[in-house]
């Protein structure tokens, strides 16, 4: 109690303090309108004359004003972080005060000159100004003296852009007390703003002036403020800052714009998905919520990178009840928790155990009876899975064969495997892999009331064990930064964009479809090591050494997304092909998967050629 009686005498003594100033800019700017009528001469006629009858009306004016102040609220603003709207309250009070007194004048016989209305009207506006703005000039003051006083320790700031996004920025910068950061320059492309002055802050120029700047303002942090900026913008304005050396932040998106919700603690790192240089890829909505909506979802492998974003996806699509299997509990245990705080009404069950194990696997389709089911648990380490190349062939053969089994044998309507494009031409164990699962997938669908189909991408950025979250570890660490070959390349897509188009594809599953997602251009991951060092603020080669270490067991130097066999045929979607089934012997690879998986279990030393026998493209890495 005592500290909000102590938050009201504030407030109060604050209200008492600006009335007793209204009332002196009241008395002081209506004696002051007659002395500059009377040409400043105390013995004028003009003064002796009116004198009197402005000793005679101005306590009423007092109070008169004091009345619209009120009702104008200037005694309820937070005069520290005063605005335009503020300063419209005070024209509209003051002009109201002046109208009141010349009815006051006019009502009460103690006319005075037309010209001294003028000259109050004005005189109280400019006071009223004064003393309300004080607050927030002597709080600039301030800000600028600690600014000055503490330079050393400054962070030097470019923003780009001098839209509304921008002015957001320099308007928190200006006035918190609490940011070390000081605007040094704003980079704008409209050349009709270029010399003029933002919140006191020059626009210097546009793109082309960035890297000079920075050098002449010792900037250390560069803020992107435009969120309206096209991909491709975005990323050649992005290319030049990183040159830079400089700290990148950026504005989040339009949507905090539309909110409001734009300040520099909602500023975030630029990431390597920002130089792309791709629009973002788009989902129908409707189609996905329709495929979805209502039905059990079961995920296998949903706590992994893959797997807990469909369930962050699915869960927003309303479905009926959404399982979520993971051999793993502290991966099934953190989407679990999301998924309680962001819908706290979805059916969510959460399930630990191994597709591998089919006791396990039979029931919880035999409990749940999931009509979708996104197949995603998998071993995916290339160089491991050249180690362990048995445990690729359990894990992601057999694990697939027996929740795929499951599927037939419960009635689930679609069995959605995810694939990659390391199934292609594979040069290892772990995509050679993925193609028998891939093969699995259209033997079931031949036998079976269910609609198997796989989709097949490429890399994702950011997920488990990608070279990502690899690259900034080394970073952090001081590097160096260790790519395969400078030459290797790899097609990439960002986690969201990869699972979305995975959803719809499982909407246009018939069976039997091997569903491929256009990646886009292929990018070296020479390039994408040397821009994660720039967005780090580092200069290649001289602050973080990139060392090449030579092609791993089983890496290839290039992706493919088909075979020479697979023909392509469009979907609804552009992102989204199909490639046309390679033809194979259902019975003979039935066989062969048994005694694949038999001398897995046995841990075979020769798996690596049965693997061929089974996928003839396979070709027998370093590994073996």
């Amino acid at each position: 109690m005592s500290g909000k009686s102590h938050f009201l005498r504030g407030q109060k003594s604050r209200i008492v303090a600006l009335i007793l100033l209204d009332v002196m800019s009241v008395t002081i700017a209506a004696f002051v309108a007659i002395f500059i009528r009377s040409e400043f001469s105390f013995k004028g006629s003009i003064y002796v004359e009116y004198m009197p009858k402005l000793e005679r009306i101005i306590l009423p004016d007092i109070a008169v004003t004091l009345l619209f102040y009120f009702i104008w609220k200037l005694y309820k603003s937070v005069w520290r972080y005063a605005s335009a709207t503020e300063l419209i309250n005070i024209i509209f009070a003051a002009s109201c005060s002046a109208a009141a007194q010349v009815i006051l004048c006019v009502a009460t016989g103690n006319h005075m000159p037309r010209s001294y209305y003028i000259l109050y009207w004005f005189l109280l506006m400019v006071a009223t100004c004064g003393v309300r703005f004080s607050y927030r000039i002597l709080r600039i003051l301030r800000n600028k003296r600690t600014s000055y006083t503490a330079k050393k320790q400054c962070v030097n700031v470019m923003v780009i852009g001098g839209g509304a996004a921008g002015n957001m920025i320099l308007k928190e910068i200006e006035n918190s007390e609490y940011l070390n950061m000081q605007a040094k320059c704003v980079i704008d492309d409209n050349g009709g703003c270029h010399g003029k002055i933002l919140r006191g802050v020059p626009i210097v120029g546009d793109r082309d002036m960035i890297l000079e700047a920075a050098l002449q303002y010792g900037i250390d942090e560069i803020i992107f403020a435009i969120p309206s900026a096209s991909v491709q913008t975005r990323k050649e304005i992005l290319d030049i800052c990183k040159e830079s050396g400089c700290r990148l932040r950026t504005v989040p998106g339009m949507y905090q714009m539309i909110n409001g919700d734009v300040s520099v603690s909602k500023l975030k790192e630029v990431e390597i998905e920002d130089l792309l240089g791709r629009e973002p890829i788009q989902i129908n909505s409707e189609e996905v919520l329709g495929h979805v909506s209502g039905k059990v979802v079961l995920v296998t492998g949903g706590g992994g990178s893959i797997g807990s974003e469909l369930c962050r996806q699915i869960a927003a699509h309303n479905p009926g009840r959404l399982i979520i299997l993971d051999i793993y509990e502290n991966n099934a245990y953190e989407i679990q928790q999301e998924l309680v705080r962001k819908y706290p009404n979805l059916h969510l069950t959460v399930l630990i155990g191994s597709v591998r194990n089919t006791n396990r696997i039979n029931s919880v389709f035999a409990q749940y009876h999931p009509n979708i089911v996104y197949h995603a648990a998998a071993h995916k380490h290339v160089p491991l899975m050249e180690d362990s190349p048995n445990e690729a062939i359990k894990n992601n053969v057999m694990g697939t064969y027996k929740t795929a089994q499951a599927a037939d044998r419960y009635g689930a309507e679609k069995f959605v495997l995810i694939s990659t494009d390391k199934a292609v031409n594979p040069t290892n164990v772990m995509g050679a892999s993925k193609r028998i699962c891939e093969m699995v997938i259209q033997m079931m669908n031949q036998k079976s009331k269910t609609n198997f189909v796989a989709v097949r991408f490429g890399n994702v950025l950011g997920s488990n064990g990608s070279v990502i979250p690899l690259f900034k570890q080394q970073i952090a660490e001081g590097g160096p930064v260790t790519v395969t070959h400078p030459d290797i390349i790899r097609y990439f897509m960002t986690i969201p964009e990869a699972v979305s188009l995975v959803i719809q594809a499982g909407a246009y599953a018939r069976g039997g479809e091997i569903f491929v997602l256009d990646m886009g251009e292929p990018v070296k991951i020479l390039d994408l090591a040397t821009n994660l060092i720039k967005l780090s603020g580092y200069q290649p080669g001289e602050d973080i050494e990139i060392k090449f270490t030579g092609l791993r067991p089983g890496e290839k130097m290039y992706e493919e997304l088909l075979m020479n066999e697979e023909g392509l045929k469009k979907t609804a979607n552009k992102m989204i092909f199909i490639g046309k089934p390679i033809e194979f012997e259902s019975e003979v690879f039935a066989r062969q998967l048994d005694r694949l998986i038999a001398d897995a279990r046995e841990e075979s030393a020769d798996i690596r050629h049965l693997i061929r026998e089974i996928v003839p493209t396979y070709v027998v890495g370093s590994g073996e």
